[in-house]
């Protein structure tokens, strides 16, 4: 399947609160929730004091793009994923358009940690995370936030609501509330780089 040619389809599957995924075959096909978790763009928005603390060690620096198909990568590198390597490909052209970012954590010259989102208007949909090195993830979930607020973003959509984001405060609304929130968020332009 050749996507360079229009991804205009699936950056409206997106806007319509849709979202990618495979199948345990690798069958992509499109996904919605009647719950949404986002991860909160205000004082809603916390992380465990020890990270606080190794925050303020400054052992990662921060980066967008630098390494989009490594964080790919990362994010499906894991025994069981649902990024399979034709959705790579979809990121990637998704990314050379300018609606696919990654956002980036590095100790030195290794690829600490990172996020994988789509950005469409002032909505980031955030599609997986991962980490070679401990903390690296976190640390990109606590400096992707500070980014999009100050870029003034106001939907981090995290798709399904597990343990480790509820530690960032990420709450769930119903599927009625999100569309609304959504297209608030596309009707506002932001620029994530």
């Amino acid at each position: 399947m050749e996507f360079s040619e229009n991804i205009d389809p699936i950056i409206q599957g997106y806007a319509q609160g849709y979202f990618l995924m495979a199948d345990e075959n690798d069958v992509l096909g499109w996904y919605s929730s009647r719950q949404r978790a986002l991860i909160p763009l205000d004082e809603r928005f916390r992380y465990p004091k020890s990270l606080k603390r190794f925050l303020n060690q400054n052992i990662f620096s921060v980066a967008v793009n630098r390494d989009f198909l490594g964080v790919c990568q990362g994010c499906a590198d894991r025994d069981s994923t649902w990024i399979a390597p034709e959705l790579i490909e979809i990121y990637y052209q998704l990314h050379l358009a300018g609606y696919a970012h990654s956002f980036e954590t590095w100790q030195g010259d290794k690829l600490a940690g990172g996020i994988l989102g789509i950005t469409i208007g002032a909505a980031f949909i955030g599609e997986s995370m991962f980490f070679r090195i401990p903390n690296g993830s976190k640390v990109a979930m606590v400096k992707l936030v500070e980014h999009l607020k100050s870029r003034g973003f106001i939907l981090f959509d995290a798709q399904l609501q597990n343990d480790h984001l509820a530690r960032f405060g990420s709450y769930l609304i119903s599927d009625l509330e999100y569309q609304k929130l959504l297209q608030e968020a596309l009707s506002y332009p932001c620029i994530f780089v």
